[in-house]
């Protein structure tokens, strides 16, 4: 399961939300998912008068009226519809519209947003970036406490860009053997390598990643964005690596069975076989 976080990156404009949506299908997702924020209901007002960056991240509040034509483009695609709350009442706007919730790291001590998502009985998908296993305990009992059926977690490293010797990737066996769910892996660090290993080595079972279209997202500059053409290379690749398991059975395979005459004959080592020489 493939997310495609849009984040900040759509400049509060419809037509680009949507077209991250086409994206996201094009690319291959399952799913594409946004933020719903409000910047007053985000940072203490002591932070908001003293940081005039983080006042500027209202530029960045995705507007409710969104919601709907998102939900529609997503579904008439084929693909889930998601979005993080980061207030309350967020989960109320987004029930009618997304398959799932997505709780951010930042958020996951608070236990008031994390029941509201599960009462709903919508699928969690919870990212774990800077937690202990003690914190994570807790938002899982808080989480299926309050009637979450269908939990996943997503390791993380909360930083932006992730270097790849940061990730510790093993913890997402840790987390899976102590939860007791699908665990994933939600990535900062755009390597090819560590998603691919996150998913064929730890069994990670969803990545999230952050999605630009074209570079000129608010938060590409970063570095922790991926553009469309990337990611689809790791998407198809995954994909091939999974087909590539075959049976287990080792024998001839279909394709090959008409090199099997071009081998060395046992009789003189020459190729192609003595029942095909002359034929040929």
């Amino acid at each position: 399961m493939f997310i495609a976080e849009v984040s900040s990156n759509h400049h509060q404009d419809l037509e680009r939300c949507l077209q991250f949506v086409d994206c996201a299908a094009q690319v291959g997702c399952s799913s594409a998912k946004f933020q719903l924020f409000k910047i007053d209901e985000l940072f203490t007002a002591d932070v908001l008068a003293t940081r005039p960056g983080h006042r500027e991240r209202r530029k960045w509040e995705l507007p409710v009226s969104f919601l709907k034509p998102l939900a529609d483009r997503s579904h008439e695609l084929g693909i889930q519809f998601s979005a993080t709350p980061f207030y309350l009442k967020a989960v109320e706007e987004l029930e009618p519209y997304v398959d799932f919730y997505k709780v951010a790291s930042y958020e996951l001590l608070w236990s008031d947003l994390l029941a509201e998502c599960a009462r709903t009985g919508k699928p969690v998908i919870l990212s774990t970036g800077m937690a202990t296993m003690n914190e994570i305990a807790v938002a899982v009992e808080v989480l299926r406490g309050n009637g979450c059926k269908d939990l996943t977690l997503l390791h993380c490293t909360s930083s932006y860009p992730t270097p790849p010797a940061e990730c510790n990737l093993a913890a997402i066996q840790t987390m899976r053997d102590t939860f007791g769910c699908q665990v994933g892996w939600s990535d900062h660090t755009v390597n090819p390598g560590v998603i691919s290993r996150a998913i064929h080595r730890w069994g990670a079972t969803a990545v999230e990643f952050h999605l630009d279209l074209d570079g000129k997202g608010a938060e590409y500059a970063a570095g922790h964005c991926w553009l469309p053409e990337q990611i689809k290379a790791v998407i198809r690749d995954t994909k091939d690596a999974f087909i590539a398991d075959g049976s287990g059975v080792k024998e001839p395979a279909a394709i090959e069975l008409v090199e099997r005459d071009w081998r060395a004959d046992p009789s003189d080592g020459l190729r192609p076989t003595v029942k095909i020489r002359g034929l040929v």
